[in-house]
């Protein structure tokens, strides 16, 4: 191996920390392109560059309650990248959100003398805001994607740098809406429901048949024409009746739909730049659930509410995601003449406006270069 050659380790333990990663490998390519990128990731990162030797799938979990029994295999992971660390260091460790994980690799890296980047750091002016001093002294940089997280981490005591919102760069055109459906092969008068049970297996569990059950009933009301689900590549969806399934486009299905029903998470964000109206809703193990209540500091769960610092779409949580409630919440959103969609939509524009320019992945290459040093 060449003794100049520039060594990183990318770290992404999710499918959306995986999709972040890959713009980040790309930019780090751009100035790099001889540097070994090695990585704990998926097939976005792969296909930006990086040699993903530990595939996240294998690991993947979510959950107080679902992720014990991935402890096992997590630990294991840790054990290797501690030793690989250790024998040969690299210039660069990078990671992306996945804190459990992540603040203890953190701590062996900076051990092996690498220098470590915490892209999307835990959100811990969310809640555990006593795991700050956790970061003290491991994390060189932190760069951080929402609007008010750069103060709030200077509560901590922690520095952080504001890089913009990934998503952003991947803004749609404006005919966006008429491009999907073509694309899908729907009419332009077709009132259209998008729904997203989630990408893991048990937010599909979860989610899923309660999903399914208010699709049936927008249906039967003649409230929407067609529903479209965003599927994973692979997985079952039992008894989907009249509901089409479309596994290899969600971004799509976002833009042709006229409302969506969604699991809380970074969909609910690609549908605000899709300026599409949304219910979120999220149900989990009920202890998980309770274990998070009881340690969160914030009031909403989803995305686009945190960022416009009040309600903007609607929100129902554990017991309340059912298929009375949520038919409730999604009827207004499905006539888009309706003063809640008009609000809805006023607001989803406001989300937009603060999530920043596009150059996330370049400005987070930038700050990786700067601790590289070369």
């Amino acid at each position: 191996m060449t003794p100049d050659l520039i060594r990183i380790f990318v770290s992404a333990g999710e499918p959306s920390g995986d999709l972040h990663g890959a713009g980040v490998v790309a930019a780090l390519r751009r100035r790099y392109p001889d540097a070994v990128i090695d990585g704990f990731g998926g097939p976005a990162m792969t296909a930006a560059g990086a040699q993903v030797e530990f595939p996240m799938e294998d690991y993947s979990a979510m959950g107080f309650v679902e992720v014990i029994t991935a402890i096992p295999a997590h630990l294991r992971l840790l054990r290797s990248l501690k030793t690989r660390f250790t024998q040969t260091p690299y210039d660069l460790v990078l990671m992306i959100d996945y804190p459990g994980f992540h603040l203890r690799l953190a701590a062996h890296a900076h051990e092996a003398g690498s220098r470590v980047l915490y892209y999307i750091p835990p959100q811990l002016w969310a809640w555990r805001p006593g795991r700050a001093k956790r970061l003290h002294g491991v994390v060189d940089r932190l760069a951080v994607i929402l609007p008010f997280e750069q103060q709030a981490f200077a509560g901590l005591g922690l520095t952080a740098e504001y890089v913009g919102h990934p998503l952003v760069d991947h803004m749609l055109p404006a005919d966006h809406r008429e491009r999907a459906r073509e694309k899908l092969g729907l009419p332009a008068n077709a009132r259209v429901l998008a729904i997203f049970p989630g990408s893991r297996k048990q937010e599909v569990r979860n989610h899923w048949p309660i999903f399914r059950d208010v699709a049936d009933q927008m249906l039967a009301e003649g409230r929407c024409d067609r529903v479209i689900m965003a599927a994973r590549p692979v997985g079952d969806y039992p008894d989907p009746g009249r509901i089409e399934i479309c596994r290899d486009d969600p971004i799509t299905v976002l833009s042709a739909a006229d409302a969506v029903l969604a699991k809380s998470g970074t969909t609910t964000l690609q549908a605000a730049l899709a300026d599409t109206p949304m219910v979120v809703a999220y149900r989990t193990h009920p202890w998980t659930y309770r274990i998070a209540r009881r340690l969160m500091r914030v009031r909403w769960i989803s995305l686009v509410n945190l960022i416009a610092e009040r309600e903007v779409v609607p929100e129902l949580e554990q017991d309340e995601v059912n298929v009375a409630h949520l038919s409730d919440a999604l009827r207004p959103l499905l006539d888009a003449r309706n003063p809640a969609t008009l609000a809805q939509r006023e607001g989803l524009r406001v989300v937009r406006d603060r999530l920043g320019p596009p150059g996330a992945a370049d400005r987070v290459a930038g700050i990786a270069a700067e601790l590289i040093g070369r």
